[in-house]
């Protein structure tokens, strides 16, 4: 009667193990919202037998305090050049070994070699992004209102006219880096008179202001919701392409302020909590090669730091200049860097008192 038990038991065990086993093939993916198209992911998916899981935020801030707070499991995270900085101050990543990203050579020269990364110990561009406004351009066209300064977002002679129907970011860097550009500071200062200034500016605005949001803002302008948005070019051509789709009797469209703009450039990394280096390398490499690289641009809308992906991306998103800004847009584009705690500590106590008043 012990031999079935014993035969049992042993292939229970079997069961377990192999059941193990395959949970194990799962690469854990931290990212923002909607910036992997589910085609790619399929694709990857197909080639690796694996299963990618996702999680999602909708800011850099969200997604450090997350971590801090000591969320851990995940394999690959997509943080902005200056969350990239300070994880690598944390301590919270692990190198990469370029041994196994033979494509990493189809990435621009330009955005290798950061100042957030020297030398790409931890990091692999995967997008860029530019903070820019989006907008009904019949509402601005019928109202008489430019659409090339943040002064469109900022100052209440505009504001008038728009009152519940702007979004801004519910961003602290984001947010006070747009008063920053428009006051004609960088958002790289480390004056903190200036960055008053900028609050004031905010605090001006903000009874004209419908809502702070980092995702609902899409759908909001695409169904007319709003008129204006303070966003992520990506975002604004997905409003863009939804109003299309949608037949709606207006056209979204979006610019880079003429005062400039935050330059973002997103980059995948591995968390030292990551069990599967393995899988997320797989995944890197597979995200370098060009054609797959161009799903970025073509599904999503971003900016495309990889050479290679040129040829496979559409014509009317690589001649966009919101989303691949000509050099002299780029001049007037700054990317947000890392603050030491005492700067940090300040623009935190800024952006409460903004968020409670």
């Amino acid at each position: 009667m012990t031999k079935p038990v014993g035969n049992a038991l042993a292939a229970l065990a079997l069961f377990l193990l192999l059941t193990v086993a395959h949970a194990e093939e799962v690469l854990y993916l931290y990212n923002w919202n909607n910036y992997i198209g589910d085609e790619t992911l399929q694709r990857f998916e197909a080639q690796c037998r694996c299963r990618v899981k996702q999680d999602y935020y909708s800011d850099n801030e969200e997604m450090l305090a997350k971590l801090e707070a000591g969320a851990v499991g995940y394999d690959l995270l997509v943080p902005t050049g200056n969350a990239v900085e300070s994880l690598i101050r944390r301590g919270a990543l692990k190198p990469l070994d370029k041994s196994l990203l033979p494509h990493l050579n189809n990435l621009k020269p330009e955005f290798l070699d950061s100042r957030f990364d020297p030398g790409n110990r931890y990091s692999v561009p995967y997008a860029t992004t530019v903070t820019l406004l989006g907008y009904n351009l019949d509402k601005m066209r019928a109202l008489e209102l430019p659409t090339d300064t943040w002064a469109l977002i900022f100052e209440p002679k505009y504001l008038g006219k728009l009152k519940g129907k702007v979004s801004v970011l519910n961003s602290q860097r984001e947010l006070m880096a747009a008063a920053m550009k428009y006051l004609g500071y960088s958002v790289q200062s480390r004056m903190l008179s200036e960055w008053q200034q900028a609050k004031q500016l905010i605090l001006r605005a903000k009874p004209y202001w419908a809502t702070f949001s980092n995702s609902t803002y899409i759908k909001d302008l695409a169904i007319g919701n709003i008129w204006v948005a303070h966003g992520y070019s990506n975002d604004m051509w997905r409003a863009q392409q939804d109003a299309q789709e949608a037949g709606r009797p207006f056209t979204i469209g979006f610019t880079t302020p003429k005062e400039g703009a935050v330059l973002a450039v997103d980059n995948f990394v591995l968390h030292k909590s990551g069990r599967r280096a393995d899988l997320a390398h797989q995944f890197i490499d597979f995200m370098l090669d060009g054609a797959n690289a161009a799903d970025v641009s073509n599904l999503i809308g971003a900016g495309n730091p990889n050479a290679a992906a040129l040829p496979h991306i559409r014509p009317e998103i690589a001649g966009q200049p919101a989303i691949f800004p000509p050099p002299a847009d780029l001049q007037r584009l700054e990317m947000l860097r890392d603050f030491d705690p005492k700067m940090r500590r300040a623009l935190s106590r800024m952006w409460t008192e903004i968020k409670v008043r």
